[in-house]
């Protein structure tokens, strides 16, 4: 990496910063308390929220693009960057198959290696490795057709419970919607705004019936009992530092009210998940307890979270952690403050005709 990782100013791009929780992250290394760091951002959106919160800012390719890469290694020599800290899902595997190029550039990715990341991001193949290693998973059936599609929602219970479906490979919550046959359709049109994930079998057969060619999806149990987070510091499998958090108040499949909790029983269960998978660096995990208060992980973000302001508002800044990590400079043990609760609400970026951006303060 060379002598300038040893200075305590470090240059980081931060990634996708149109992303919901990139201001969380952003200001999370701001105020790490040790040392000055420059951001860059970069996001396909110009108008991105983060823009206003950076040092600078690059308008760069989608991360599945086959230019994205050759972007990120140009715009990574021309700042002099230490680290980037990928925020989006999809540039992972792009990333993670390309560290080679920026470690030979002094860049270190903060993203685990491609075969954890191939299991992580793929809910049959989570499902299905986390099965063989004993860890609890929700009955779960993946489909590639119309015909299984509809044979597995009735095995696991539809009409008579609701039942789950989500993309095998997804981002945030969409593609996610609950089946249930008990909703009433005009308390819904009239009393809820138009984002809710309910829906009937009905509605998704017309979607799906002639989907060509049809998603690859996962049909699973529905799990009634309260959702947590839990986000882990991870160093090759390595549990370092573990915050489990509730997720109180969900809005488009993001966090806006929570509480950190020592929940013990999901800390161990997430331990030993990214224990098994090998995975690095920031990994958010989701569980939902069922209708017996049992856990059961529905999915694994292997990134920093979007909520992850939340353990930094508790005492514990798990991004600016993972970079201190990745510099070789030592983890302090460190707990929560536990029952710290977070509420989360709209804020305005304003762009003035030159471009400028800023928020009221």
């Amino acid at each position: 990496m060379g002598n300038k990782m040893k200075t305590n100013k470090i240059n980081i791009i931060v990634t996708a910063c149109g992303a919901p929780g990139a201001p969380g992250i952003i200001k999370s290394l701001r105020m790490n308390g040790e040392r000055e760091i420059r951001i860059i951002g970069t996001d396909m959106n110009p108008e991105s929220v983060g823009l206003s919160m950076v040092d600078k800012f690059y308008v760069v390719p989608p991360g599945t693009s086959p230019e994205f890469i050759s972007s990120m290694l140009e715009i990574a020599e021309k700042e002099g960057v230490d680290l980037i800290l990928p925020l989006a899902t999809y540039e992972l595997m792009s990333f993670s198959e390309n560290k080679a190029e920026f470690e030979n550039i002094g860049v270190t990715v903060l993203v685990s290696d491609p075969v954890p990341l191939e299991i992580a991001n793929n809910k049959g193949k989570l499902y299905e490795f986390l099965e063989k290693n004993g860890i609890l998973v929700p009955k779960y059936k993946m489909v590639d057709n119309f015909n299984q599609f509809e044979k597995y929602v009735y095995e696991l219970g539809y009409p008579n419970v609701p039942v789950c479906i989500k993309p095998q490979v997804s981002k945030g919550s969409r593609g996610f919607r609950i089946l249930n046959d008990n909703i009433d359709k005009l308390d819904l049109l009239m009393n809820h705004k138009p984002d809710t994930s309910i829906t009937t079998l009905e509605e998704m057969q017309l979607t799906l019936k002639n989907a060509n060619p049809f998603p690859k999806m996962v049909v699973m149990e529905y799990l009634p009992g309260k959702e947590y987070s839990v986000d882990v510091l991870v160093r090759k499998g390595e549990a370092l530092i573990t915050v489990s958090r509730s997720r109180d108040v969900i809005k488009l499949g993001i966090s806006f009210v929570g509480i950190v909790e020592n929940n013990i029983e999901l800390e161990e269960i997430a331990n030993k998940i990214v224990k098994e998978i090998g995975l690095d660096y920031n990994i958010n995990l989701q569980f939902k307890y069922s209708i017996n208060e049992v856990p059961k992980i529905i999915e694994i973000n292997p990134r920093v979270s979007g909520t992850i302001i939340l353990c930094t508002g508790a005492g514990v800044n798990l991004p600016y952690l993972a970079v201190k990590m990745a510099l070789g400079e030592e983890i302090p043990a460190i707990k929560p403050e536990y029952g710290t609760k977070m509420i989360r609400y709209w804020e305005e970026v304003f762009i003035k005709n030159n471009g400028r951006s800023y928020q009221l303060k």
